[in-house]
C-alpha cells in the first residue's frame, strides 16, 4: 500500500512539473512577435528619440525668423557723480546712481538667406532621422523573423534528434533481447550502443542549440532576460522563380529607408553649406529699447527712456574662418553624395544575392525532400533486411545515419 502511494506521489509531482512547463511557455505567432519588438525593442525607441530631437532642431533654427524679446533690471551705485570706466574700452561711459528696468526687442529683417539655409539643412536632417528609424525598425523586424523562424528550425531539428534516438533505443533494446536469446551477436549489440550514444550525442547539441535560438528570439523581441515560447508555425509563403529582377532593384533604390535618409542627409549638407556660404552676407536688423528708472540720479537721468533702430553688420575679415566653414560644409555634403553611391550599389547586390539564394532554396527543399523520401525507403529496406537475417547491422545504421542526415537537411532547407 506504501509504495502504491510513493508511486502515486511520485506521479503526480512529476505531472505537475510538465504542467509548469507547459503555463511557462506562453504561445507566439510570428506576427505578435513582430509586435512586441515594435514596442519593446530599445534599439527601436533610441531611433525615435533622434528623430523627435532632430524635429526640435528645426524649430530651434525657424526661431532665427522671430523676434527676440529680453527683460533688462538695474540697480547701480557708485562712489561719486564723477564715477568713469577709464580702462577696458575705447569710450568712458558715465556710471550714475540708479534703480531702472526695461525691454528690448531684436527682429531679424534679413540675412540674405543664412537663416533660411539652416532652416532648411535641420529639415532635412530631421527628415533623415525619421527614415533611419525607419530602417531601425525593419533591421528589427528582419532579426525577429530571422530569430523566429531560426529558433523554429531549432526545435525541428530537436525533434528530428529525439526520435532519432527513440528509434536507435529501440533497436538497441530488441538487439540486446535477440542476443540473450542467442539470436543476434554480441557485435549487433556493440553497434546499437554505438549509434544510440551518437543519437544521444546529436541531442544534447540540438538542445543547446533550441535553447540558443530561444535566447537569441527573446533579445531580438527587446528582453533582457531569457523567455520560453510556444512558437507557432506561421503559414507557408509560395514564390515564383523569375529572372527578371529589374523591378524588384528598382523598388527596393526607391524604398529602402537607408537610402532616402543618405538622400535627406545630401540634401541636409548641401543647405548647410549655402547656409554657411550666406554666413559673410549682411544681417539686417530692427532694434528698439524701452525702460523706465523709478530710482535715479535726477540731475542725468530721465525717468524713463525710449529708442529704436535699423542695425546692420557684416563680417569683413576673420581669418579665413567663413571660407573654411564653407569649403567643409561643401566637402561633407559631396562626401555623403559618394556614400549614398556606396550603398546602392549595395542595394543592388543584396537583391541579386538575395533572389539568387531564394531561388536556390527552393531548389534545395525539392532536392531535400526527394532525398528525404528516398532516405526513408532505404531505411525501410534496411531494417526488414536486417530483421529477416540478410543484411548485417552496419547497412542498417548507415541506413539510419542517412535517414537523419535527409531529416535535418529538409528541416534547414524549409526554415
Amino acid at each position: 500500500m506504501k509504495q502504491i502511494f510513493l508511486t502515486s506521489g511520485i506521479f503526480l509531482c512529476l505531472a505537475a512539473r510538465l504542467l509548469a512547463g507547459e503555463t511557462n511557455a506562453v504561445p507566439l505567432t510570428l506576427a505578435d512577435a513582430e509586435k512586441i519588438a515594435l514596442q519593446n525593442h530599445p534599439r527601436i525607441a533610441a531611433a525615435v528619440y533622434r528623430a523627435l530631437a532632430a524635429q526640435e532642431v528645426v524649430k530651434e533654427t525657424r526661431a532665427g525668423f522671430f523676434p527676440a524679446l529680453n527683460a533688462y533690471g538695474n540697480a547701480v551705485g557708485t562712489e561719486s557723480e564723477n564715477t568713469r570706466i577709464m580702462a577696458g574700452g575705447l569710450n568712458n561711459p558715465s556710471i550714475y546712481d540708479r534703480v531702472a528696468g526695461g525691454l528690448a526687442l531684436n527682429q531679424l529683417i534679413t540675412d540674405f538667406g543664412h537663416t533660411a539655409n539652416l532652416t532648411s539643412s535641420s529639415k532635412f536632417h530631421a527628415q533623415a532621422e525619421k527614415e533611419n528609424a525607419g530602417a531601425t525598425r525593419e533591421e528589427v523586424l528582419l532579426q525577429v523573423n530571422t530569430s523566429y523562424l531560426g529558433a523554429l528550425g531549432a526545435q525541428a531539428v530537436l525533434q528530428v534528434a529525439q526520435k532519432t534516438l527513440d528509434t536507435r533505443q529501440l533497436l538497441l533494446d530488441q538487439v540486446t533481447l535477440l542476443a540473450s536469446n542467442k539470436l543476434k551477436s554480441e557485435l549487433d549489440v556493440s553497434f546499437a550502443r554505438v549509434a544510440v550514444s551518437e543519437s544521444r550525442l546529436l541531442l544534447q547539441r540540438s538542445e543547446a542549440d533550441a535553447d540558443n535560438a530561444m535566447i537569441s528570439l527573446s533579445t531580438a523581441l527587446g528582453y533582457q532576460s531569457p523567455h520560453e515560447f510556444q512558437l507557432i508555425e506561421p503559414s507557408a509563403t509560395n514564390f515564383v522563380a523569375t529572372n527578371d529582377i529589374a523591378d524588384l532593384t528598382q523598388t527596393a533604390l526607391s524604398t529602402r529607408p537607408e537610402l532616402s535618409s543618405l538622400r535627406n542627409e545630401g540634401s541636409s549638407a548641401h543647405a548647410f553649406a549655402r547656409a554657411q556660404r550666406d554666413a559673410r552676407l549682411p544681417v539686417v536688423s530692427a532694434v528698439g529699447v524701452i525702460g523706465a528708472a523709478p530710482w535715479r540720479d535726477a540731475a542725468h537721468l530721465a525717468d524713463n527712456y525710449a529708442v529704436g533702430g535699423v542695425q546692420i553688420s557684416m563680417p569683413l575679415f576673420a581669418g579665413g574662418l567663413y571660407t573654411a566653414r564653407q569649403h567643409e560644409a561643401e566637402l561633407r555634403a559631396s562626401s555623403v553624395n559618394e556614400q549614398l553611391r556606396a550603398a546602392e550599389d549595395e542595394v543592388v547586390r543584396d537583391v541579386h544575392l538575395a533572389w539568387s539564394n531564394l531561388i536556390n532554396a527552393g531548389e534545395q527543399l525539392e532536392t531535400t525532400g526527394q532525398l528525404l523520401s528516398n532516405a526513408k525507403e532505404a531505411y525501410e529496406l534496411a531494417d526488414a533486411r536486417y530483421r529477416i537475417g540478410s543484411s548485417s547491422i552496419v547497412e542498417l545504421s548507415q541506413a539510419q545515419l542517412n535517414m537523419t542526415s535527409a531529416e535535418i537537411a529538409d528541416t534547414n532547407a524549409r526554415y
